[in-house]
């Protein structure tokens, strides 16, 4: 492994335990077991180590989510599977986690821009996905980056925001079924 990939392990590991404003350089040089001076020959500041640290995250999260695209399978279901890693993705990734806790806690200005990025690379990815999908005449023409917002942010309110005021989550085969219903219905060319 190369000097720059371990520092930017280093960082993430600093990052996930520490959050953005409590990690310093010296704790990133320890944990790489480099010379401060290295890591800035790498990146000129803690920011830009950030934004690296966070694109390699959203690339391991594409990497993980196109493994679950079927060709075989219809653009609904695909984007439904796809939609479930990313949210799973997002909750079980301690990086992403530690982040959006310290972005509440205390609305740190990088972190709060991190989190957009990342959003915005989500709903990118899946307004890319809708792309596909009216190329195949699959579903009905729309904006595509609009869609990709809503479908995202829905999914979002019933895989996370849904458990913070009810006792029980709403099972994966019922989500499904309320966007077959309902989005995804009104998407789908008869």
């Amino acid at each position: 492994m190369d000097r720059r990939q371990e520092i930017l392990e280093a960082a993430s590991k600093s990052f996930t335990l520490f959050g953005y404003k409590a990690t310093t350089m010296d704790q990133v040089a320890r944990i790489a077991n480099v010379g401060k001076g290295t890591i800035y020959t790498f990146f000129s500041n803690k920011e830009e180590l950030l934004q690296e640290v966070v694109v390699s995250m959203i690339r391991e999260m594409k990497r993980e989510t196109d493994k679950l695209i079927n060709t075989k399978l219809s653009f609904m279901e695909n984007a439904h599977v796809s939609l479930m890693k990313m949210l799973e993705f997002r909750e079980k990734h301690l990086l992403f986690a530690k982040l959006i806790e310290e972005e509440k806690a205390l609305r740190t200005p990088e972190v709060k821009q991190m989190l957009q990025v990342i959003e915005g690379e989500i709903v990118s990815y899946i307004a890319e996905r809708i792309q596909i999908g009216i190329s195949k005449d699959e579903i009905n023409e729309c904006e595509p980056q609009l869609v990709a917002y809503l479908l995202f942010k829905s999914y979002l309110a019933f895989v996370v925001d849904w458990q913070k005021t009810h006792d029980e989550p709403i099972s994966e085969e019922k989500i499904l079924m309320i966007f077959k219903e309902t989005i995804f219905g009104g998407l789908k060319k008869k």
